[in-house]
């Protein structure tokens, strides 16, 4: 296992978090749409395509679930914390993607579970919002010129839940997971033992006790998994700016591909 821990001021994450995209550039370069399932209603969305996108070419996708403070159904409010990296245009020359990013409703979940528990075990059946997400990732290829090898999953707070749990329900699916201050059922961990992951979390977490990586990461090693993972020493909850502007952990992610 690769573990690091980083010792860092609070104050750069909100430097290294900005970006050069501006509120228009997000709603421009993000467009609206909405998926709807033939099981469930419907899941509000935004989409980053690539800059030059070549129809001839096969791109990544990643799948970038919010926290809580971004629900709703204005399709809106997740475009602003951590998508500006993608949505960065040095980053788009760079690591040209897909970028889908749903907005879970008000009064739901991408996981249900207590967010300040120890642990949780999965339901024996996942939420709606967390099923239609998934959908979307097998959707989108049949529209777009996307690389089925290399579908990646991130996401923050209540989206790092999400991205733990949609990788144990699909771990044939997702090529990499980047959970950010998140958890997962560590029982299950057998499931994801062969997934790519690099998982991230502040050790002042008050919200999500730091507890819930280290546990899923030290779950996935016992069972044969290479997991990396980042905590950083002097941040509290807020810590997701740090791994999404890391150039270092885009490039890490942009390598993996579904054996």
């Amino acid at each position: 296992m690769r573990y690091r821990v980083t010792n860092i001021l609070l104050s750069v994450l909100f430097f290294t978090a900005a970006g050069n995209a501006t509120a228009a550039d997000m709603e421009g370069r993000f467009l609206a749409r909405t998926y709807r399932s033939k099981k469930h209603s419907a899941l509000p969305y935004r989409l980053l395509i690539p800059a030059h996108y070549d129809t001839t070419k096969r791109y990544p996708l990643v799948l970038f679930l919010h926290g809580a403070g971004e629900r709703g159904t204005d399709n809106k409010k997740q475009l602003y914390v951590g998508l500006n990296i993608f949505a960065d245009e040095n980053n788009m020359r760079r690591f040209p993607c897909f970028v889908a990013a749903p907005q879970c409703p008000e009064a739901s979940k991408w996981v249900d579970a207590d967010w300040k528990a120890d642990r949780h075990l999965m339901n024996d059946s996942s939420t709606a919002d967390l099923v239609m997400a998934i959908e979307l990732v097998e959707e989108l290829p049949k529209e777009f010129s996307i690389d089925r090898n290399r579908l990646y999953i991130t996401g923050y707070s209540m989206g790092g839940f999400g991205a733990w749990e949609a990788i144990q329900l699909r771990p044939d699916l997702f090529a990499a997971a980047i959970p950010v201050c998140g958890g997962g059922d560590d029982t299950l961990a057998y499931r994801i033992a062969r997934v790519p992951i690099w998982a991230f979390h502040g050790a002042r977490d008050d919200i999500v006790t730091v507890a819930r990586s280290r546990t899923m990461i030290n779950a996935v090693v016992m069972a044969g998994g290479v997991p990396r993972y980042t905590e950083y020493r002097n941040i509290n909850h807020f810590c997701w700016g740090l791994p999404f502007s890391d150039t270092a952990v885009l490039e890490w992610l942009f390598r993996q591909k579904k054996r």
